[in-house]
Formats: C-alpha cells, sequence, structure tokens
C-alpha cells in the first residue's frame, strides 16, 4: 500500500516532464515560424522597393526624355545589382538539413524522385521504470529538386519562387491585358500575315533553331552533348521563339508609329507566346509517345501534331465560351446597377477561363488570350461606365506590375537561383541560333506574304519586325518550370542571359532603329476609337491643301488609296470578312449585346419567339447608332472605301487654330 503513492508520483512527474518538452517543442517551432516570416516579409519587402525604385526611374526618363534605357531593363538591372547582393552578402541563417538514403527496395531513383518525404521521429523518456513511449511524430518535406550548393541559406533559398507562380498567377493578367486591350480593328486588318508570323514562323523558328542548336552540341564536350537529345534541343527553339516586344510597343504608342506596323508586331507577339506554349507541350508529348531508342516515329510525330492542333483549338473554344457567357450574364442580369461586383464578376470569369482550361489539361494562356479578345468586343459594351474603366484600369496596372515583376526576378533569379548550368558554349550557340530563327520567321514569310498582299510589308518594317525579336515572360517561365536535369538547366541559364540581353540592348536602341531604318512617327493613333479617315502609308499619294486665310501650300501625309480604294485584300479575303461582319453584327452582337439590329429583325421568322426571349427591352428603346460610338470594332475586318474630304478640321493637327478650315485644292501622287 505504500508503493501507490510513489508510483502515482512517478506517473505525474513523467507526465510533467512530457507537458514541458512539448511545451518546449511548441516555442521552438513558433520561433522557427516566426523567422521564415520575417524572411518572407523581407524576400516581399525587396522586390516591392525594386518596383518602387523601378517606378520613379521610369518617371525621372521620361522626364527627362531619356530613350537609352527603357522600364523593362530598367527593372532587370535592379534585378541583378540586389541579386549580387543577396547572394554575396552573407547572412547566418543557414538552412538546417538530415541526411537521408533511399532504401535498397526503393522504386524511385534519378529520373522519378518522390513526391514527398515522410520522416518519422519516435520520441520515449526515460524513466528508473524504464522507457515510457509517446506518440509518434511525423514530418512531411515537399520535393524541391537537386540540391546544387549545399550551403545555401534561407534568403537565397526564399528569393526564388515556385515556376507554377508565374503560370497560374503572374501571367494570366498579363496575356488577359494582351487580349483585352487588343487594337482589334488593325489586328484583324492584318490578320493573314499575324497568323502567318505567330503560327508558322514560330514553328519554323523553333525547327530552325532545335536542328542548329542539336548540331552545336555535337560538337561540344562530351560531358555536355550527352545530356542532350534532339528533342531537348526542340524544346529550347520552341521555348526561345515567342517574343515580348514590350518596351518596343511603349515606344511605338509615345512616338505613334504607324499602326500597322503596330498591330503586326503586338499581334504577333501576343499569339506566338500561345503557340510557343502549346508547341513545347506537343514536344513533350511525342516524347512521351517516343518508345524506341532512335529513328523517327511517324505514329508519335502525328499525335504531336494532333495534340497541337487539338489543344489550341479547344482551349481557344473554352476561352470564347467564357468570354461569351460572362456577355451573357451582364446582358440578362442587372448587375450593372452594383458596378463592384459586376468588375468582380467579370474579373472572377476571366480568371475561371484560364483554370479551366488547365484543370483539362488544355492550355491556360491561349483560353485567357482569347477570352480577353471576347471580353472585350461584347461584355464591355455591356458594362456600366465605371465597370469599363475600372477594368481597363485594374489590368492595365496588373499586366504593368506583373511584367516589371518578372524582369526583376529574372535579374534576381541569375545570382539567387541554385539550378543554374553555365555553358560558353551553350549561350553563344543559343544567341547565334535565336538570331537566325528569328530572322528565319521574318524575312522568307514576309516574301511569300508579299507575293499576295496588298500593299506588301516594305523592307525597312521587316527589318523592324526582325528587330522588335526580344524574348520575355514567356521564354524564361517556360524555361525554369523544370530544371532537374542538366540540359534544362543550361536552357535556364541560357534563356534568362538572352531575355537580358535583348531587353537591355535592344529595348534600349529601338528609338535609334527607327530612325535609322526611316520609319515615320507621329502619324499612328494611340486610341483605337479614333476614326483614321486620313492617315496611311501604303504609297506615296498626297493631297495638296491651302488655308482659307492665305495662299500657302501644305503638303500633308494623307493618301489618295484611302479614299478611291474598295477592298484592300482581294475578293475571296473580303467576302469571308463581309460573311464574318454579317454574323457577328446580325447574330452575335444582338445575342450577346444591347446593339442593333436586334434579333427579331434578323432571324428567320419561325425563329421569333426565341428572338424576343434573347432581346431586351434596351435594344428596342435605343437609337441605331448607340453602340457604335462604344465600340469601335462594329466592322472589324471590313475596309469600306472612303469618300474624298472636302475640309478638314485642323484642330486635329495644328491645336489653337480653331478659326480656320482647311479645304482640299488639288489632289497629286504617283497613282493617277
Amino acid at each position: 500500500m505504500a508503493r501507490i503513492p510513489f508510483v502515482t508520483f512517478l506517473g505525474f512527474f513523467s507526465y510533467i516532464i512530457r507537458v514541458c518538452r512539448a511545451s518546449g517543442t511548441d516555442i521552438a517551432l513558433d520561433a522557427k515560424a516566426t523567422l521564415l516570416h520575417r524572411i518572407d516579409s523581407l524576400n516581399l519587402l525587396i522586390y516591392t522597393c525594386l518596383l518602387t525604385l523601378t517606378v520613379l526611374t521610369i518617371w525621372v526618363f521620361k522626364h527627362r526624355r531619356v530613350s537609352w534605357l527603357n522600364e523593362t531593363g530598367l527593372a532587370v538591372i535592379y534585378g541583378l545589382i540586389v541579386g549580387a547582393i543577396i547572394r554575396y552578402g552573407g547572412t547566418t541563417n543557414e538552412v538546417t538539413h538530415i541526411d537521408a538514403h533511399p532504401a535498397p527496395d526503393s522504386k524511385y531513383n534519378l529520373s522519378v524522385p518522390p513526391d514527398m518525404l515522410w520522416f518519422h521521429f519516435p520520441d520515449k523518456i526515460q524513466i528508473s521504470s524504464g522507457e515510457v513511449p509517446v506518440p509518434n511524430k511525423t514530418y512531411a518535406y515537399s520535393f524541391r529538386g537537386e540540391i546544387v550548393n549545399i550551403e545555401q541559406n534561407e534568403i537565397d533559398l526564399k528569393a526564388t519562387f515556385d515556376p507554377e507562380i508565374f503560370f497560374n498567377i503572374i501571367l494570366p493578367p498579363i496575356i488577359f491585358h494582351a487580349g483585352y486591350c487588343l487594337k482589334r480593328k488593325y489586328f484583324f486588318r492584318n490578320l493573314g500575315a499575324i497568323l502567318t508570323f505567330a503560327m508558322v514562323g514560330t514553328a519554323l523558328s523553333a525547327l530552325v533553331i532545335g536542328a542548329l542548336m542539336y548540331g552545336c552540341v555535337q560538337l561540344m564536350p562530351a560531358s555536355l552533348a550527352s545530356s542532350f537529345t534532339f528533342l531537348d534541343t526542340l524544346y529550347f527553339g520552341a521555348l526561345i521563339s515567342p517574343t515580348d516586344p514590350l518596351t518596343i510597343l511603349a515606344i511605338f504608342s509615345q512616338l505613334k508609329v504607324d499602326v500597322n506596323l503596330y498591330a503586326l508586331i503586338f499581334g504577333e507577339s501576343v499569339l506566338n507566346d500561345a503557340v510557343a506554349l502549346v508547341l513545347s507541350g506537343a514536344i513533350q508529348n511525342y516524347e512521351e509517345r517516343y518508345s524506341n531508342d532512335g529513328g523517327f516515329e511517324i505514329t508519335a510525330f502525328l499525335g504531336a501534331i494532333g495534340d497541337f492542333i487539338g489543344i489550341f483549338s479547344l482551349s481557344l473554344l473554352v476561352g470564347a465560351f467564357m468570354g461569351c457567357l460572362t456577355a451573357l450574364m451582364t446582358k440578362f442580369t442587372h448587375v450593372r446597377e452594383w458596378p463592384l461586383l459586376e468588375s468582380s464578376l467579370f474579373v472572377l470569369m476571366s480568371y475561371a477561363a484560364f483554370l479551366i482550361a488547365e484543370v483539362c489539361e488544355l492550355t491556360g494562356v491561349v483560353a485567357v488570350l482569347f477570352c480577353g479578345i471576347c471580353q472585350a468586343h461584347y461584355t464591355y459594351n455591356n458594362l456600366s461606365s465605371d465597370s469599363r474603366n475600372r477594368t481597363k484600369q485594374l489590368f492595365e496596372l496588373l499586366n504593368f506590375l506583373a511584367e516589371n515583376f518578372i524582369f526583376t526576378y529574372i535579374g534576381v533569379s541569375m545570382f539567387t537561383f541554385p539550378k543554374h548550368h553555365f555553358d560558353p558554349w551553350f549561350i553563344i550557340a543559343g544567341f547565334i541560333t535565336s538570331t537566325l530563327g528569328r530572322a528565319v520567321n521574318i524575312y522568307p514569310l514576309s516574301f511569300l506574304l508579299n507575293l499576295g498582299r496588298k500593299p506588301p510589308i516594305p523592307m525597312n518594317f521587316q527589318h523592324m519586325l526582325f528587330f522588335a525579336g526580344l524574348r520575355g515572360a514567356m521564354s524564361f517561365a517556360l524555361a525554369i518550370r523544370n530544371t532537374v536535369s542538366e540540359a534544362r538547366q543550361a536552357m535556364l541559364t541560357t534563356t534568362s542571359l538572352i531575355v537580358i540581353a535583348t531587353v537591355v540592348l535592344q529595348g534600349g536602341a529601338s528609338t535609334h532603329a527607327l530612325a535609322y531604318l526611316r520609319i515615320p512617327t507621329g502619324q499612328g493613333q494611340s486610341d483605337e476609337n479614333e476614326a483614321l479617315p486620313y492617315r496611311d502609308v501604303r504609297s506615296n499619294g498626297r493631297m495638296i491643301v491651302k488655308w482659307d486665310k492665305g495662299d500657302n501650300e501644305v503638303v500633308l501625309p494623307w493618301h489618295l488609296n484611302d479614299y478611291n480604294e474598295g477592298p484592300r485584300n482581294g475578293g475571296d479575303k473580303a467576302r469571308l470578312a463581309r460573311l464574318w461582319g454579317a454574323v457577328d453584327s446580325k447574330l452575335l452582337k444582338p445575342l450577346l449585346t444591347h446593339a442593333r439590329p436586334p434579333l427579331t429583325e434578323t432571324l428567320p421568322a419561325f425563329l421569333r419567339p426565341v428572338a424576343r426571349v434573347l432581346t431586351t427591352t434596351h435594344q428596342y428603346t435605343q437609337g441605331d447608332n448607340t453602340l457604335r460610338r462604344t465600340d469601335s470594332d462594329s466592322d472589324l475586318c471590313i475596309d469600306e472605301p472612303q469618300p474624298v474630304p472636302t475640309s478638314i478640321d485642323p484642330q486635329q493637327l495644328w491645336p489653337g487654330h480653331v478659326d480656320t478650315r482647311i479645304s482640299v485644292e488639288g489632289i497629286t501622287g504617283s497613282n493617277i
């Protein structure tokens, strides 16, 4: 009986020990979590300060009219400086680690590493009567990839983001903004050339780069050559082919460069991002189907082509469907009475297009691009004025911040990302072959296009198209997505250097390139809604006008072809454009927007009951031309001949001359 109190005391004492040990463990874990939180905050603060510094420097450069360095180049340079400081500045917060080795019978290897590691830590308390077991602790560790630098620290790791963040968070607003703010009138006028450059040209460029890189790799040291297959170099060609001429397009907008040149460069860059992403996926699918060690498998090749066409088409349909669904929601509901809810619905439906495509194993980039185009063409007309302004400004802001963040991160990651593989020969070959691939994209295809294009693409425009081949966000995102093998690490390093060089050097020299190539400026329009009745660069025809007050003749760059030509692209193409215009104006816009004429006037008589259900009261009560002023794309592809003006308001060109009119006196030109 005397031993009962002692045993009770011993059990109570062991319980106190366990509680104290658990409390000490919680305190240590809390301290670790606090430290990680501080490091995360420091990392975000670094990028926030970099973006702030970039914005302020951009303002100074614009104020001082500095043109030799652009905003994205600034972001890259600042990122390189901060990355070097993080890498070589040193820190005492080293990463703790435990060495673990796979069991001899493990099914995992270097090619197929496990997604997660579970570590079991048994905990036992030693007391006088023996060991007292307590519940085991199990900790899960996610797969990060191969460790290259053992002496990494917390800041190095935190400064490196998960590649999925780029694809799921940063890229969607950039791509959506490209479609939502697309100058669709000029995009569709040059649609044939844009599709040729973006689809045929990107595929041709990827093939040329891949073939040339494979030949160059075979001449390199055996250690590098053995890690590359032809599919690896072809994948490198696909990821380095898309262009991102953000800097050049910003300069084009400021200088008001010809709208057709702007549309060619911008339209190609918008589509070739999507094409490159689908093409790289098709190459990976071919590799999965490839069963032999050598030779060429026609079945796998045809399957890859089918994947490319199918994924691109289905992704396009997903994006267009979500855009049209949003248009129907905003048309048949009164959500416009609450602009905040309306804008929220618009943003969520647009992002849902990206996620649906990704969940269905399609390409979210293609879906969100065409969703943006449909949102701009249809949904935008249903939005309230507050939501129109809010969505335009929101995506413009997100695009600006996301683009500059990516270029800042490219600079930082050159020093902090642990999986760079610097091989001078591969880097040099990458620069040369990417340049040749861009040349193959532009010049041969321009020659073929000019055989049937009226007007042809001038040679100085072709040179500018070649010069505008800057690499950017999409190339980097594709390269950083998989860096497990040595070949992919070399691709990432080379891609990062090509992006930095093209953005800083070519972007900074774009103004000088315009002057050297004698490309006229001051003739484009920054706003698509402004009519362009007098401007064109297709011929050297010109009007001679004179002032009402005075006898001085003024030669203006207005061209006769804008007034005396019919459809410019040939009969078949014009008929196709007019067919689409008729379907769009008589079916799609009355269905998806409040445009007139209503469906009750355009659909056959037996469909009138359905038409009445799909027609709103607003469509019956508004005037015929209400929508036309707010939507500049009523005639997306149709080029109508315009009458020669008899008088011109000089306020468009010479503000202040409000009391003067210009009258047309005569017309001269080489085509008369």
